[in-house]
């Protein structure tokens, strides 16, 4: 698995991009977000995917949004 950061997503068109913890781009599309309903992606989200080459360059699969740790003050106890 790999993981970066999504560096912009059109979700109107489908795709965007996702650039790695070693600053690589990464393209992404609609297809390969994992989830149900609508999948997209926002600038910003840390993610986690399968990275492939393609003849057209680097795509992600499987992509997965990483879930934030919960707060402190989430817990009444």
């Amino acid at each position: 698995m790999t993981t970066g950061v999504v560096k912009w997503f059109n979700s109107r068109k489908g795709y965007g991009f996702i650039k790695t913890e070693d600053e690589h781009d990464v393209f992404v599309h609609f297809s390969s977000i994992v989830g149900k309903g609508h999948r997209s992606l926002e600038e910003g989200d840390k993610v986690f995917f399968d990275l492939e080459q393609t003849p057209r360059g680097p795509q992600a699969f499987n992509v997965r949004k990483c879930l934030s740790p919960l707060r402190q003050d989430h817990f009444p106890y």
